[in-house]
């Protein structure tokens, strides 16, 4: 490896083990191992320990807990551990599981270990990194960040005293030769292994700028980075410092295809903990599965046509007398929306779907007063459109234009009074009373102080009152404006596209008078990972602007005539309208602007149903944050206004399965908000199109969503980001733990536990039960490697409830093979359990 190309390929397939990572502001739930997904889950949490020295199973003692709680059937933990050779004493084996726990993490903890060059090294690159990728959050930034990573810190290195003998300053030019000139010292076949270990020394700010380079933002074409350059400041620093630059003794790349349990780095599984562990978890998650496979199927033997669930000829949950229903609700697949969705449904003549939350429209989303657009699509796709909010009138553009200049010109003036070296200390001292009798009562009477900034906030009218996202001119046209980068409006063909493919893939043929695309966010006072709370598949954005934009689509008459055309026949009397759910309150606003009077009576049925709505799903939020349950409302409002408060939501925390098919399989089901909910009708789907799409696209987000979750509560240290007690946002980009350090890549302990070591989040893989032939699945499975890799290597697992075999329960066996769901709900063997070996012993 000699060229510059060799070295650039080399850095490439080495940050393939890193997971990117997303800046606080659009934090995106991704699996933390997904450099890894191309293998079986036990080697990839093996190189996960291997990489990162981090855990990849459960506790014993979260095992323990699920066991004496009942989620872990008997017989089926006989049978996974009957087929590693274990004997039949769980009790037994936890606490050997245990012993093999205690030992490994004293191996691993460090503690007492003086600081060493290495360290030092970790210190200076992550001041340097932090200086550099700030998001605008620093009053005095680095200087020369326009001219990229490596020249700038080349350039202001010769002032920092940490870095001896200012040798940053001699080296090439080009970034890449300079890591050819660094490593030129090692044998070449040991490069890999050099680059694999210095890229994961800090995962965090590689994951973050392996993504920045990816996502090409306008933050990375300001101020440019690249892994090269990175590589190479890094390298010289060990250099500087005489820190080693090649790994330990007996450390091996995994990008060479060795590691793992056979190599020389790899954790192996001699004490027998993996093996134990991967019995335990595969028990849990079977007896799981049994239990949400078995409501499906029920749903399907109740059916009052022989085993056709989807609720009515038509496939659109029509009611049992066959009127219209009074709305049809679209929600996100997110698993808080099973929740209210069960009770909107009891507060009325309601229908409610699932829909990813982005409504299929793969935009950015430029809001009328934003300074830069946000991403608006999940991280799987690009971008197609950037949609702008464009002013449909003036009184109200005029009073919001007026305040909003107002509160701005005060927060301008605050900030340079509080950063002017002549002005802060006489500010702060004149201003401290006033600061402190606020922080009182933001913290003694929260909802109280946000009552009163809301009623104040309530004088600036919404941008949604007085604009209507822009997307394409009201005549039947098939050109879009190209003056941006990306396109600024959609084509007809396109908006036709997009609205033919949601009601296609949900198995729509029949409309009420009202329809609801209900996008999502959340709301929280004091919270660097409240983007992990808003729409995933937004990119940690909310989603309402996504629901404008549909129902914009849907409302148009040009659209709902080419539709006509394809068969899906919208009545005249059917008005679209767009709605936001705050996941922390469960307040649904509806964007009404723009109803006809006609409406207006539904509309504020409608209104008045949600609330009743809220009421019963905020009591439900409430009891699982053990709260008050007689307040709900009370409760969820007070933690959503509370800036002291570490847990307003518990987000997606309990996610382990998702159902893909119509809405009568789950409906009058409490699932405890666990499962993802995706609509679909396989008789409006003879050719399997709808199904392939859901399949290649949101279940891919929802298990990367599951992914995240699980690695975060089994190792939150490693995985996750540690306890929000001692966060420390950084630019923008991320936080530390303490005052400096490796960007933390995942959730906090307070996102997965309800106590310091008491998980809240049930860490299993994702449960996926689709209702449709099973031939159908096989022929996607069979045309779609990566997905089909995810199954095989048991990522998450697959059943097929059949409705042409009386509903009939299939487990995928890998290999493009089913079996039975036996009764037990086990499933069969797959090519990662390893053979059973006899232990005596046990």
């Amino acid at each position: 490896m000699s060229t510059d190309t060799d070295v650039r390929d080399s850095i490439e397939r080495a940050a393939e083990a890193v997971a990117p990572a997303w800046p606080l502001h659009s934090f995106v739930t991704a699996n933390p191992l997904s450099g890894f997904e191309d293998r079986p889950f036990r080697e990839a949490v093996e190189e996960g320990e291997r990489l990162f020295s981090a855990r990849g199973y459960p506790s014993a003692e979260t095992f323990r807990r699920a066991w004496a709680e009942g989620r872990i059937d008997p017989d089926v933990l006989g049978a996974e551990l009957s087929d590693r050779g274990y004997g039949a004493d769980p009790e037994r084996l936890l606490d050997r599981l245990a012993a093999a726990e205690a030992t490994r993490d004293e191996e691993r903890s460090g503690a007492g270990r003086e600081v060493t060059a290495a360290d030092r090294v970790d210190r200076v690159m992550t001041k340097w990194l932090a200086a550099f990728l700030d998001q605008g959050e620093a009053h005095w930034p680095m200087p020369g960040r326009e001219d990229g990573f490596y020249a700038a810190v080349r350039h202001v290195a010769r002032h920092d005293r940490e870095i001896p003998d200012g040798r940053l300053g001699a080296l090439p030019d080009d970034p890449t030769a300079a890591v050819a000139e660094l490593l030129a010292a090692h044998p070449e076949d040991r490069w890999s292994a050099i680059v694999e270990f210095h890229l994961a020394a800090l995962p965090g700010w590689t994951g973050f700028v392996r993504e920045r380079v990816a996502d090409g933002s306008a933050w990375q074409s300001a101020h440019p980075i690249t892994l090269p350059g990175y590589l190479a400041i890094r390298l010289a620093v060990c250099d500087a410092f005489d820190a080693p630059v090649a790994p330990p003794e007996g450390w091996s790349s995994g990008t060479d295809g060795v590691g793992g349990a056979d190599g020389a780095g790899g954790a192996g599984d001699d004490d027998g903990v993996t093996a134990l562990s991967e019995a335990w978890l595969s028990a849990w998650e079977a007896t799981y599965r049994r239990e949400l496979v078995g409501a499906v199927t029920g749903a399907v033997a109740g059916g009052s046509d022989g085993g056709d669930a989807t609720g009515g000829s038509n496939g659109t949950d029509a009611t049992d007398d066959g009127t219209r229903p009074d709305a049809q609700l679209v929600f996100c697949i997110d698993t808080r929306s099973e929740i209210v969705r069960r009770h909107v449904e009891a507060a009325g003549n309601y229908e409610t779907h699932g829909y990813a939350g982005f409504f299929g429209i793969p935009m950015e989303y430029e809001g009328y007063d934003a300074d830069l657009p946000v991403a608006a699509h999940p991280p799987i796709v690009d971008a197609e459109h950037r949609i702008a909010d464009r002013p449909t009138g003036d009184d109200a553009r005029d009073a919001h234009d007026r305040w909003s200049g107002l509160v701005d010109a005060g927060d301008a003036l605050i900030d340079a009074l509080e950063t002017n070296a002549a002005t802060a200390f006489s500010f702060v001292e004149s201003a401290g009373p006033g600061y402190g009798a606020g922080l009182v009562a933001r913290t003694l009477v929260p909802a109280r102080v946000h009552d009163a900034l809301d009623a104040l906030g309530r004088r600036i009218p919404d941008v949604t009152e007085f604009c209507a996202p822009r997307v394409g001119a009201d005549c039947d046209h098939d050109a879009a404006d190209h003056d941006a980068d990306l396109p600024t409006e959609l084509t007809l063909d396109e908006r036709v596209e997009y609205a033919a493919t949601a009601f296609e893939l949900m198995g729509w043929e029949e409309f009420g008078r009202v329809a609801v695309f209900v996008g999502h966010a959340s709301q929280t006072a004091n919270n660097p990972f409240d983007a992990s709370l808003d729409c995933g598949a937004c990119a940690g954005n909310p989603g309402g602007p996504n629901a404008r934009v549909l129902a914009a689509i849907c409302n148009h008459e040009a659209v709902r005539s080419r539709l006509r055309d394809r068969g899906i026949a919208i009545p005249d009397d059917t008005v679209f309208l767009a709605g936001e759910h705050n996941t922390t309150t469960d307040e649904i606003e509806l964007y009404d602007g723009g109803i006809p009077e006609s409406h207006r009576g539904d509309v504020e049925r409608l209104r008045a149903d949600l609330e009743t709505a809220r009421a019963g799903a905020s009591a439900e939020r409430a009891a699982d944050l053990g709260a008050d349950v007689d307040a709900g409302v009370r409760e969820t409002h007070r933690r959503a206004a509370d800036w002291a408060e570490p847990r307003p939501e518990w987000g997606l925390a309990g996610n382990a399965g998702f159902v893909i098919g119509p809405r009568a399989l789950t409906e009058g089901l409490d699932l405890d908000g666990r499962s993802f909910l995706h609509s679909y009708d396989p008789t409006t789907d003879p050719d399997g199109d709808a199904l392939e799409a859901i399949l290649t696209g949101p279940t891919v987000v929802t298990q990367w969503i599951n992914a995240q979750y699980y690695f975060a509560t089994v190792d939150t240290a490693a995985y996750g980001s540690g306890s929000k007690v001692t966060h420390n946002p950084v630019g923008n980009v991320g936080v530390y733990q303490g005052n400096g350090g490796d960007l933390l890549p995942g959730l906090p302990l307070q996102s997965v536990t309800s106590a310091h070591d008491e998980p809240y989040h049930q860490p299993l893989r994702l449960s996926t039960v689709v209702y449709a032939p099973v031939d159908r699945v096989t022929e996607i499975l069979s045309t779609h490697g990566t997905l089909r890799e995810l199954l095989d290597n048991r990522w998450l697992s697959l059943t097929v409830v059949d409705p042409r075999q009386d509903g009939q329960a299939l487990h995928y066996a890998g290999d493009l093979e089913w079996s039975p769901l036996g009764e037990s709900g086990s499933e069969p063997a797959t090519p990662e359990r390893p053979a059973p070996t006899a232990r005596a012993d046990d």
